[in-house]
């Protein structure tokens, strides 16, 4: 469509439906004031060209923290909160993409002469650049003949808070590159290895693919990781208004400079255990093998990387448990299950606060917050965990509806305003939509 039809397609009754299938009821009107200035900020650059829309959502992680690296179980779904873009597709090979609030990206997947440019650059390292690159760069590798495009995006994926703002960028590169030259033929899951080897290798951050497959795939998902290039991924019901309950994120807007090492440690201390038994990940031995050999593991490894250890078999347990719960809905166990994963978080996989920063504890401060609140003023009724890779960021919380406002209102009281986001799951991951 010209931005002038999808200006009108964005009004209709059909538009309606999508985004409060999208963002819930009541929100249809938020998200066509959004679209339009997306479409109106990219129409001076696309005059009359056919432009397209796309989606990737954001996630949040039920259970599994940090266990899919070390081919583990995790649950995770999308949520409401995505990353969106306007996209007309180039005649050339250079990417522009501008999203609200952040810089520029542009880069050229092409050289002077023509040819490709698709090797990893030093240069872009840790960059949103180097993200596109090493998505074209899989893509083609996969027998796509990726060209460029011209994108006006914006997202309200919150940064830092462990709703994988990041994956959900790059899940929606890897769509619209998609769409655009291969038909959008890949599925969920190919996307999000796609994006998982450009952080990898391109980027530079050794993550696993739990949060990719999370944002892609739509839904609650249970994902088993025993098989890496074969996961098994399995839709899952999740529906806790019915059962009385609210799901939110607490921002505690700790800063995550300097934490690339910390969460680095985790795989790697994980992986040198697994090591000691000749082996590539924790995935491949029990946490019997590993409590015999304890105190070899201590003068081999440390302490540290035997209690991570511990929390990957203990966790991996859980995330069935947590399964078995959501499917009978029993929706208590399942909140215990929560808790005893935050208190693995905190006592064994310590990624609640940087060591090299003991002074700042905020993701300390709010579970301590939340828990005497759920205990106090909710009759006990809730849980709480950290959320995402920890360290900095935020904290899931798990609070019955009628206690919502009054939690909301006792932690923004500590951590600001908009500290504490509602989190809706979505059927929709990464996808183009059409009005």
């Amino acid at each position: 469509m010209t931005g002038k039809v999808l200006l009108e397609a964005i009004q209709t009754a059909k538009a309606a439906g999508i985004f409060e299938d999208l963002y819930g009821p009541g929100q249809a009107e938020t998200a066509r004031r959004r679209y339009a200035g997306l479409i109106e900020g990219i129409l001076p650059e696309a005059q009359g060209e056919d432009l397209r829309v796309f989606t990737a959502a954001g996630r949040t992680e039920l259970g599994g923290n940090h266990t899919d690296h070390n081919r583990g179980k995790v649950l995770a779904a999308s949520i409401q909160l995505d990353s969106v873009a306007i996209v007309a597709r180039r005649q050339d090979k250079k990417v522009f993409f501008r999203s609200t609030g952040y810089p520029d990206v542009s880069v050229n997947l092409a050289k002077a002469d023509g040819t490709s440019d698709l090797a990893s650059k030093p240069e872009e390292r840790g960059s949103t650049e180097s993200l596109v690159r090493g998505i074209a760069a899989e893509l083609t590798r996969r027998g796509v003949d990726v060209g460029g495009f011209s994108a006006n995006a914006a997202s309200t994926v919150l940064p830092g808070s462990g709703l994988s703002s990041s994956a959900a960028v790059e899940v929606l590169f890897g769509r619209i590159f998609d769409s655009l030259y291969d038909g959008g033929k890949r599925s969920a899951l190919e996307l999000a290895q796609i994006g998982q080897i450009a952080e990898n290798t391109y980027f530079g951050k050794p993550c696993g693919l739990m949060d990719q497959t999370a944002c892609a795939s739509g839904g609650a998902v249970a994902i088993d990781f025993e098989d890496p290039p074969h996961p098994k991924v399995k839709q899952i019901n999740f529906d806790l208004a019915s059962a009385g309950y609210a799901l939110c994120v607490v921002d505690t807007h700790g800063s995550h400079a300097d934490l690339t090492p910390d969460y680095a440690a985790i795989p790697a201390e994980m992986k040198a255990v697994a090591g000691f038994f000749g082996k590539e990940v924790l995935r491949e031995l029990t946490l019997e093998q590993v409590l015999a050999k304890a105190p070899e593991i201590r003068k081999a490894a440390g302490d540290r990387s035997l209690l991570r250890a511990i929390h990957f078999f203990s966790e991996n347990r859980r995330v069935d448990a947590m399964l078995a719960a959501l499917e009978k809905r029993a929706i208590i166990d399942f909140l215990d299950l929560v808790n005893r994963s935050g208190d693995s978080s905190w006592e064994l996989l310590q990624n609640i606060y940087s060591p090299k920063h003991p002074e700042e504890q905020g993701v300390s401060t709010a579970l301590a917050l939340t828990r005497n609140f759920i205990e106090t003023e909710a009759a006990g009724l809730g849980a709480c965990r950290v959320h995402g890779g920890g360290f900095a960021g935020a904290i899931q919380v798990y609070i019955p509806l009628d206690r919502m406002d009054a939690y909301k209102l006792k932690m923004e009281a500590v951590f600001g305003a908009n500290s504490v986001t509602v989190l809706r799951i979505r059927s929709t991951g990464a996808a183009e939509l059409c009005f």
